[in-house]
């Protein structure tokens, strides 16, 4: 269902009935990100060498020992994490967006919290612990990809302390630190008894738990978002086949499975339909990719929340990806309804969403 702003009908709302409706249907969604928050120092590598094995794959980034090695720039961002910029990307998208997270009482926490206010992301359930550093982590940028070093601080998670009577339309759950299991059980719990809708993209450390483990997490889903890598390792498989990765993954009990797979585009099922759409074409070499999945996935969650259908989420997802590549950094390329319209509106006649099945 597209929007009320793009419809045919909309012209023959008048009646006082007909705006009622037509305000419940542009009613914002609220939709919480749920995940670490961190900085991120991007050091952007000139002098360094990568390898791969004879597939392509398993590539490594080398740089000379014990040398002092120059780089091109360093680029420092506040606020940012597959939470964040997920929360980010709601509020330009036309969500009502919160962000729950955690920093520490520090300068770096400060610039966090301002940098979420600046991009109007609620910042109400932003939890500041005392004793606890904000996390920083650093991206090692070359030839358009990245490495990062990371490091999460085990925060104090407590989510009925937290977020008190608080319910949300949708959550956006992600990458948190490892001493959090009871946090999901307790957000697995929220989302069932409060009847919210909940993405969920895993983090490195949500992937290494397993299936099993997160068991309520992934029966509690909604819209479940990873690429065909990461699928691999959950399902415990070699195969790249996307219709039985899909299956599989729907098995684990999601409602609806997105999974991307870099230039090849993304694919999603939900049951019913298995729908594919090309990568929507770069218009320059990208600058950087961090921050392509959760542009995917926060764009997809939105039009979701928004009322579209799930041939037009679908479409217009990576046209958020495209943009963000063309940044530094994982939020400056995040981009509005209106922007995305308008490239969807120049797509060349190949980008189209085709069935699977």
């Amino acid at each position: 269902m597209l929007p009320v702003e793009n419809s045919i009908y909309k012209q023959y709302i008048t009646n006082e009935i007909g705006r009622d409706i037509l305000s419940y249907m542009n009613t914002q969604p609220t939709i919480m990100a749920v995940g670490d928050i961190l900085i991120d120092a991007f050091i952007t590598l000139q002098d360094a060498r990568v390898s791969c094995d004879i597939n392509d794959a398993n590539c490594s980034i080398s740089m000379r020992w014990g040398d002092k090695i120059p780089y091109e720039a360093l680029t420092v961002i506040p606020a940012v994490g597959n939470g964040p910029n997920a929360s980010v990307s709601f509020s330009r998208l036309g969500a009502k967006a919160y962000a729950l997270t955690h920093i520490g009482n520090d300068a770096h926490g400060q610039e966090c919290l301002d940098a979420l206010k600046a991009n109007n992301v609620a910042t109400d359930y932003v939890i500041t612990q005392d004793g606890k550093k904000t996390n920083y982590h650093f991206v090692l940028s070359y030839e358009a990809e990245r490495t990062i070093l990371i490091n999460h601080e085990a925060y104090n998670y407590n989510l009925a302390e937290h977020v008190g009577d608080f319910t949300p339309d949708w959550i956006y759950f992600t990458s948190v630190a490892e001493d959090s299991m009871q946090y999901h059980a307790d957000i697995a719990k929220w989302v069932k008894e409060k009847g919210i809708k909940m993405s969920f993209q895993p983090g490195t450390f949500q992937i290494k738990l397993g299936a099993e483990t997160l068991k309520d997490i992934y029966e509690a889903t909604e819209i479940f978002f990873c690429n065909v890598e990461e699928a691999q390792r959950i399902l415990k498989t070699e195969s790249r086949d996307l219709p039985e990765l899909l299956k599989a993954m729907r098995e684990l009990g999601p409602n609806i499975v997105c999974i991307t797979d870099g230039p090849k585009g993304a694919s999603v099922y939900d049951g019913e339909k298995m729908l594919m759409v090309p990568m929507y074409p770069d218009p320059a070499p990208p600058v950087e990719r961090t921050g392509a999945g959760d542009s995917f996935s926060s764009a997809f969650t939105s039009y979701m929340a928004l009322g579209y259908s799930l041939e037009d989420a679908l479409l217009r997802a990576p046209i958020n990806s495209m943009n963000v590549v063309q940044h530094i950094g994982a939020q400056e390329g995040l981009m509005t309804n209106e922007q995305i319209e308008e490239w969807l509106g120049k797509a060349p006649d190949d980008y189209k969403v085709i069935s699977l099945q």
